[in-house]
């Protein structure tokens, strides 16, 4: 049986977010590597062969049988103007049936951080995640006190919603998180974070 090859490219005002492609490898590990410090406070713990090309290879071929799939919609930040890459946004564990739902998750190179890219990425994806995916609800967690992305999610529409103890392993600890959810018709009130 022939696997169908979906390109999913979204178009913003400075931005093409694209699916991973092996290309991308040289770029994207030296980003990652570059913004080690600054990443690895916010993620999971990195395995040891994480900035490895078989690593690599093994995420796009992740990235295009999620996409054939329907289960998530992991795409790169290329900015236009000079090709180049500046982080990743993933559409995630997409629900389909009664939740009509995905999780949104995120990592902008600490070079590009704080310009307002990834906030275009984000109101893009919800965009394509209410529009053309069907979805009614994206949800989102991050650590309580990551302001910059609790204001960036707030600022992209997502409303704060509650805490998830020990939500998942962060740097390898158990961390608890704060959970956001953007609805496709919300009217729901804003709080203080940001």
């Amino acid at each position: 049986m022939m696997l169908l090859r979906r390109k999913i490219r979204i178009e913003t005002e400075r931005m093409t977010l694209r699916t991973p492609q092996h290309g991308d490898f040289r770029s994207w590990s030296a980003l990652r590597v570059a913004s080690r410090d600054y990443l690895t406070q916010w993620e999971p713990a990195w395995a040891e062969d994480h900035l490895s090309r078989k690593a690599f290879t093994n995420r796009v071929y992740w990235a295009q049988r999620s996409i054939n799939g329907g289960t998530a919609l992991p795409l790169f930040l290329i900015r236009r103007s000079d090709d180049t890459l500046l982080g990743a946004i993933t559409l995630d564990n997409i629900r389909r049936g009664p939740a009509q739902a995905g999780t949104l998750g995120y990592w902008t190179g600490q070079p590009f951080a704080r310009m307002g890219y990834m906030r275009e990425a984000i109101e893009a994806v919800v965009h394509q995640a209410f529009n053309r995916l069907d979805l009614s609800r994206i949800e989102a967690a991050c650590l309580p006190s990551n302001k910059a992305s609790r204001g960036l999610l707030e600022k992209s529409g997502f409303k704060y919603e509650g805490v998830a103890q020990s939500y998942l392993q962060i740097n390898g600890r158990w961390r608890t998180h704060v959970l956001y959810a953007a609805l496709r018709s919300d009217r729901r009130g804003r709080t203080e974070a940001g």
